[in-house]
């Protein structure tokens, strides 16, 4: 008989321990949040009517780039000289038109437009 009992009150203690675990865990509250998963086209500018500007006093020096790139941006920079070149920062002057100051650029040691633009 009192080995029954030592079950029973073994199996009750337990039980309560789950209901008590159970009663916490249904009182937590968490706020809705959402996620996802998906995927869009990333394509690219199509940069037309580039425009080199020369310093007036140095031709020998570049002040800016201008160039069109045919669709919105909200930020763009480009790279003029490929190994070792500064990033200029271009701002938008009309439209889908930007004008990037390279002011002190050596025209020489100019050997590529890398235009990189993104629309956030």
């Amino acid at each position: 008989m009192l080995r029954n009992f030592k079950i029973l009150f073994v199996v009750f203690v337990i039980a309560i321990i789950s209901v008590s675990a159970y009663a916490f865990a249904a009182a937590n509250t968490v706020p809705a949040t959402k996620a996802g998963d998906g995927l869009g086209v990333v394509s690219g500018y199509t940069v037309t009517s580039v425009a080199y500007t020369l310093n007036g006093t140095d031709p020998s020096t570049l002040d800016s780039v201008s160039f069109d790139l045919g669709a919105a941006a909200t930020q763009v920079k480009v790279q003029l000289v490929a190994t070792t070149g500064s990033w200029y920062a271009c701002t938008l002057t009309a439209g889908t038109t930007w004008s990037c100051d390279t002011t002190g650029l050596t025209v020489s040691t100019i050997d590529q437009l890398r235009v990189v633009a993104a629309s956030n």
